[in-house]
């Protein structure tokens, strides 16, 4: 779980700044979940070139609740979450110097999207929020407003997951709970499965992916590797703490996706079939392929460019898909191996997808 954050100060001498406004979006990965935003009575002068930046001045936080009022909120939307932010060191610092001041250790693991971007998406002009969102088609509204911005960090770190082929973001955040007994703990793991199409991920007790399954009906497929007796299956459930998923919207990337990664994770008990694959040559020499994404209004696109597979993303905006130069940043890319030429080709045989684009 994720409380996505971004905070607005009063700026000032170092660790004496306050808070003026603050936006906390919990994420499970998948959707909004919860979301706490309010404007904050810092009780101190607001810097004048921050309120040019930010638009907000004491006349607004006048009558604002207090960092103390709202304290509590913010402990209770934040509890078992990884906080991410963009420069994640500094929200960081900020929350934990106004509980300070309150005598409260505020703790919680951090993730940077700063930080992933450099790694996850490299050689971009500017890794500065509002030309980072612009450079991938990410619409920002309300620039250096807290919920803006964290809105769009958001988009930024459902992008960054994607890009994610090795789950390390997913590792970080696994909170392991190895108190509870075998069956009620099975029993919670499905619980909180969705009945979606797409990956799941068996975890042990120290994060490491023990297996790597795809299925139409994520929380079906995870229930069948909990009734097998099989002895790999009963090894599995004795080991499991928990079970990751990934929602793929369309078939065609959950195969996609679960060839990939089980060549990126080696998960010790998905073993590979040697199959033989056939070189396949695409008809046309630039396509994109067009089907279902994870949400309403979201599309998956696979890209062919010069009859080379580039790789995959999800897009919310027509502009996104009509822009090479975006598409190609938001691409997840993957090999253009024969065999995931081999899948493509297999599958848009059988299966309809919604568009095919020739460029």
């Amino acid at each position: 779980m994720y409380a996505i954050l971004d905070i607005e100060t009063t700026g000032g001498k170092f660790n004496e700044e306050g808070i003026t406004e603050i936006a906390i979006y919990k994420f499970d990965g998948h959707q909004i979940v919860d979301q706490f935003v309010s404007l904050i009575n810092p009780e101190r002068e607001i810097q004048p070139f921050v309120v040019n930046l930010t638009g907000i001045n004491s006349g607004m936080l006048k009558n604002a609740p207090k960092f103390y009022e709202v304290a509590k909120r913010i402990v209770e939307i934040t509890t078992d979450c990884v906080l991410v932010a963009h420069n994640a060191n500094f929200d960081n610092r900020i929350l934990t110097t106004e509980f300070r001041r309150l005598g409260f250790v505020f703790e919680r693991k951090t993730l940077c999207t700063v930080e992933l971007s450099q790694k996850l998406i490299p050689d971009q002009p500017s890794y500065k929020l509002g030309k980072l969102c612009r450079s991938l088609g990410i619409p920002v509204s309300s620039r250096h407003r807290a919920e803006g911005d964290v809105i769009a960090t958001v988009q930024l770190f459902k992008l960054l997951l994607n890009k994610d082929s090795n789950k390390e973001i997913i590792k970080q955040a696994i909170k392991i709970d190895t108190s509870r007994k075998l069956a009620p703990k099975l029993l919670n793991i499905l619980d909180e499965l969705p009945a979606k199409i797409g990956l799941f991920y068996v975890h042990n007790c120290t994060s490491n992916i023990l297996l790597i399954g795809k299925g139409l009906n994520i929380k079906k497929a995870v229930n069948q590797l909990f009734l097998r007796t099989s002895k790999k299956a009963v090894t599995i459930q004795n080991n499991v703490v928990s079970v990751s998923y990934e929602e793929t919207g369309n078939e065609l990337i959950s195969q996609l996706k679960y060839h990939k990664e089980i060549l990126l994770n080696k998960p010790k008990y998905n073993f590979s079939k040697k199959e033989q694959y056939t070189e396949i040559e695409f008809s046309n020499e630039n396509l994109l392929v067009i089907d279902k994404g994870r949400t309403i209004g979201e599309k998956s696109v696979i890209l062919i460019e010069n009859n080379i597979l580039k790789g995959y993303c999800y897009v919310n905006l027509e502009h996104q898909i009509n822009n090479l130069e975006i598409l190609r940043t938001l691409v997840s890319p993957m090999e253009n191996s024969i065999e995931n030429r081999f899948i493509i080709k297999k599958y848009l045989q059988k299966n309809k997808v919604e568009k095919l684009v020739r460029f």
